[in-house]
């Protein structure tokens, strides 16, 4: 009998312990910030920390976990292609966006990455959807955990950004319309435009813009500049009334400001974080150069593009904590990895260089294939860097895609300012570690049949549609950083890639990962 009691006293102690260790289990938060700051930099980042205040960017160093040494796993990359990385936590291999534009292999006309004719504008002439998004995102997965309840919103000065980062089953994208400045959407999400945005855009419109003028935002930031070439600079002083007024503020250090504004309006209109179902709320802030120009001409004006960012982000932070408190919200902030290239001219300092022309080069490619088989146009058009042959000439003469792209690859290696040259179907079929960021970049979809690396510090030329940039392989240092909901502060210097954002998320509110991604969480 005593051992019968004895039994019934251990069981019950373990049936406290196992209560204990459920009742401390921390609940998942009611709202996830996901930021992503177009072409932000550590090194610029760093350099104006004299100029920020406490609630920004400090506080994020000091509290949040810090991730210094991010990268992205493919090349190349733009603000399309990292943001559906980053939301799908896969590469555009499998999520098939693989840049802002790529050439439709039907047409042979450029396509932009979230153009749908079936979804007309709300307050703007494009018409856009996610569709070309072959994953799911953390989004939708999100959607689909809690049966749609959950309440996911994206905001961002861009197009591409906004819908992407929404999903295909997001509640709303929400962008500033490149015409009339408007905060515009999509049919994709909504029949008619909401009342909260009607309603923003007609208190805070942008079509007063050409009376607002963007000076620095104390006298510090425009009186001393932290760059060390070019000497000591000016203040600036610019107004926005070009014909090009809001693309020109959509990339000022003013957007941040009214992106935090809308964002917040967002929140508050859709009752996000308010209820038992964890809501996301994506936002794109913009810390690139003013107007695309090359740092030298806009020194000043980035600088205080930082110094403003970090008050946004911090007055966004402070509203949030304080609305629904710090423990249930979690920020998740990062770069999308790239910067405008400088137009630098390296002959000047004697620094090796030089132009490739593409398109002559396809010419002499099918002089070389005409040699060999016959007259005919084999190259039937070039687009960046690529080359896409005519299939059906190839079947007409019965000459086979891999013997085509592999006489095009001996060719084309020898040509001056090519650094490397790879074929669709070695990267569709190569698992080779020293090529995985140009394979992890590469669709079979989207690309051509050819990519060249062309050699860095040389020019990438092609006369029929007045392409001229410059090729880089440099690596563009950023950070992660994830914030609130109870994670304690920590710096972690081991390299890690972005992919890994989305599942430490989903595992964060007790999810699963996006369709595609095969990263591991963070933590």
């Amino acid at each position: 009998m005593k051992y019968r009691y004895l039994s019934l006293i251990i069981l019950a102690a373990f049936a406290a312990q196992g209560h204990a260790q459920i009742s401390t289990v921390k609940s998942v938060p009611k709202l996830v910030v996901n930021i992503s700051i177009d072409q932000l930099r550590t090194d610029y980042l760093e350099a104006f920390t004299p100029l920020y205040g406490n609630d920004g960017f400090k506080k994020l160093f000091e509290k949040g976990i810090l991730y210094t040494n991010a990268s992205y796993p493919f090349s190349p990359i733009d603000r399309a292609s990292a943001i559906a990385t980053l939301f799908s936590g896969t590469t555009p291999y499998y999520n098939s966006i693989i840049s802002a534009r790529w050439l439709n292999k039907e047409t042979l006309r450029p396509a932009y990455c979230v153009d749908d004719d079936k979804y007309p504008g709300l307050q703007t002439k494009d018409k856009s959807s996610p569709q070309n998004i072959s994953s799911s995102t953390i989004g939708d997965e999100l959607k689909v955990a809690t049966n749609g309840k959950a309440v996911v919103y994206s905001i961002s000065p861009f197009r591409d950004a906004a819908v992407i980062s929404a999903g295909h089953a997001g509640d709303g994208a929400v962008w500033i319309d490149d015409e009339n400045g408007s905060w515009c959407s999509s049919t994709y999400y909504y029949e008619s435009m909401p009342g909260w945005i009607w309603g923003y855009n007609s208190l805070k419109s942008l079509s007063q813009i050409s009376h607002t003028e963007w000076t620095p935002v104390t006298d510090l930031s425009g009186n001393f500049c932290y760059f060390m070439n070019g000497g000591m600079q000016k203040p600036f002083k610019h107004k926005f009334n070009s014909s090009r007024r809001y693309r020109e503020y959509k990339t000022s250090g003013l957007v941040n400001e009214s992106i935090t504004n809308i964002a917040l309006q967002c929140m508050t209109s859709n009752a996000m974080g308010t209820d038992g179902f964890t809501d996301l709320l994506n936002i794109t802030y913009y810390a690139g150069n003013f107007d695309h120009k090359t740092i030298n001409d806009c020194q000043m004006e980035l600088q205080d593009t930082y110094v403003r960012l970090d008050r946004t982000i911090g007055r966004l932070i402070t509203d949030i904590e304080h609305k629904i408190g710090n423990d249930n919200v979690l920020f998740v902030i990062t770069s999308t990895g790239y910067c405008d290239e400088e137009n630098a001219d390296y002959s000047k300092f004697k620094i090796p260089s030089g132009a490739f022309n593409i398109a002559r080069t396809a010419n002499l490619l099918n002089m070389y294939f005409g040699a060999i088989w016959g007259q005919g146009k084999y190259v039937e058009t070039c687009f960046g860097p690529q080359m896409f042959l005519d299939h059906k000439l190839l079947e007409q003469k019965h000459i086979s895609l891999t013997e085509a792209t592999e006489r095009a690859q001996e060719f084309l290696s020898q040509m001056s300012g090519v650094r490397n040259v790879y074929t669709s179907l070695q990267l569709l079929s190569c698992n080779n570690q020293r090529i995985d960021k140009i394979r992890n970049g590469f669709h079979h979809e989207r690309n051509g049949d050819i990519l060249i690396e062309v050699a860095p510090g040389w020019r990438l030329v092609n006369e029929n549609n007045m392409e001229n940039t410059l090729s880089r392989a440099s690596f563009i240092q950023f950070p992660v950083i994830i914030y609130g909901a109870g994670t304690r502060a920590e710096r972690i210097a081991l390299p890690i890639t972005v992919d890994r954002i989305a599942p430490t998320v989903a595992k964060f509110i007790r999810i699963r990962a996006p369709n595609a991604c095969s990263a591991e969480p963070l933590f």
